[in-house]
């Protein structure tokens, strides 16, 4: 089974991004459930809306330090396979907690831990696919590892699964089915993955570590990192509330809501290879800036459009594709910044900045305020986070290969015609 060539069309390239943005899109499914089950788990264990965002909060917070300390240990140790394994098993189980819970602490623990497990998933799977790209098309793979199968499984297969499984048989029995997947994926890397070719370095660079101080100094990286609170800030708003918003503010049935919200899985999944692969031929930096805008539309369409469900729906799938951003930011940008070999480090602190200010505190923030001056205080602010992101896009420097390459020739000509002209 581990025989795959490294040529032609399937090859070991092409299976390992599959199966990683396979694995990542069964973590995004478990971590989603939460959110799309929310109508039907706040009553019955009569929760506030701010106890709903601190299930997002806790979440978020425990992957953001997980998913850095983690991919620093990863990077140091190596063995990358084997952390891979471990946390999507122990993620799984947790889903299975989650079923079993029977009151706001306990249901709040299990998804701590999920947390703790799942945190590092995408910092290590990037590390594999920087290692294992070609340089034109790395924006289109990191890209397609961190949306496709996120958004596909997270976003569209989760909505219409989790919630028509709670019509039929109760929220309890969705979790339970939801720690299947993850169980599969492991056996899957164990058999079909190799370490990444960053692991056959010399011993002296293995040994090598780049300081944080160093990587601040990255105008890039700091960038990115502003960005990614406000981008994940973004996400984390929609799936935690817009299900609540849909039900309670909209009055739509939950059915409804599950096809609005599998929508949103339908346009990321588009948007993993739409924006990252424009990114690779226009550049990363008018994409971020492009994808960031647009996604101000979510929120206003989700409170202000009165006219079909339909027409709703094509809004959001526009306004979702700011999800194709998430990769570049997060892992395409750094990886192109500094040392390959470090990415699971820098992902891990961008990613963390991103979970732990712009998910934990902006979910509990946002549900506390919910409590207090309704619902729709949540949509404005989704909609304040894209625009502020979309604002500090146009400070990054670009690195996409074949921008920079296309730059070079422009400035090699315009030499050669300065100097013919003297």
């Amino acid at each position: 089974m581990r025989q795959t060539s490294d040529k032609g069309f399937w090859s070991y390239e092409m299976m390992l991004m599959v199966l990683l943005s396979l694995n990542f899109g069964i973590v995004f499914f478990d971590r989603n459930a939460m959110s799309y089950l929310a109508p039907f788990v706040q009553p019955d264990l009569k929760l506030s809306n701010e106890q709903v965002g601190l299930f997002a909060s806790g979440l978020s917070f425990a992957w953001a330090i997980s998913g850095f300390v983690i991919g620093t240990i990863a990077d140091r140790a190596g063995h990358r396979k084997a952390f891979l394994v471990v946390t999507v098993v122990i993620f799984s189980l947790c889903s299975v907690v989650s079923g079993l819970a029977g009151s706001f602490l306990i249901l709040l623990g299990a998804r701590m831990i999920m947390g703790t497990a799942e945190g590092p998933l995408m910092p290590i799977s990037q590390s594999f696919a920087a290692a294992e790209s070609s340089p034109d098309r790395r924006g289109l793979n990191m890209g397609f590892v961190q949306n496709f199968g996120s958004n596909l499984f997270g976003s569209f297969v989760a909505p219409l699964a989790v919630v028509a499984l709670a019509n039929a048989f109760g929220w309890r029995i969705s979790f339970y089915v939801a720690a299947i997947p993850g169980l599969l994926s492991a056996f899957l890397i164990w058999m079909l993955v190799r370490e990444p070719k960053m692991e056959r370095q010399s011993a002296t660079e293995d040994r090598e570590r780049m300081p944080l101080g160093e990587m601040l100094r990255h105008r890039n990286i700091w960038v990115c990192m502003l960005m990614s609170i406000f981008v994940v800030a973004w996400m984390v708003l929609g799936w935690t509330f817009l299900p609540l918003y849909y039900v309670n503010q909209r009055h739509f049935s939950t059915q409804t809501m599950s096809y609005l919200m599998a929508v949103l899985g339908m346009s990321a999944a588009v948007g993993a290879f739409i924006l990252p692969g424009l990114s690779d031929r226009v550049g990363r930096k008018p994409i971020m800036i492009f994808g960031s805008l647009i996604g101000v539309l979510v929120p206003l369409a989700a409170m202000f459009y009165g006219g079909s469900v339909l027409m709703l729906g094509v809004l959001l799938f526009i306004g979702w594709l700011t999800n194709g951003v998430t990769p570049l930011l997060m892992a395409t940008v750094p990886s192109e910044t500094i040392p390959a070999r470090y990415v699971a480090t820098t992902a891990g602190l961008v990613q963390g900045l991103g979970e732990i200010i712009g998910a934990a505190g902006g979910a509990w923030a946002a549900g506390k305020a919910a409590d207090v001056f309704g619902l729709s205080v949540t949509m404005w602010s989704m909609g304040a986070c894209a625009l502020i992101a979309g604002i500090v896009a146009p400070l990054l420097k670009e690195t996409a290969p074949v921008k920079i390459r296309r730059d070079a020739q422009r400035r090699d000509s315009q030499k050669l015609r300065k100097e013919s002209a003297a």
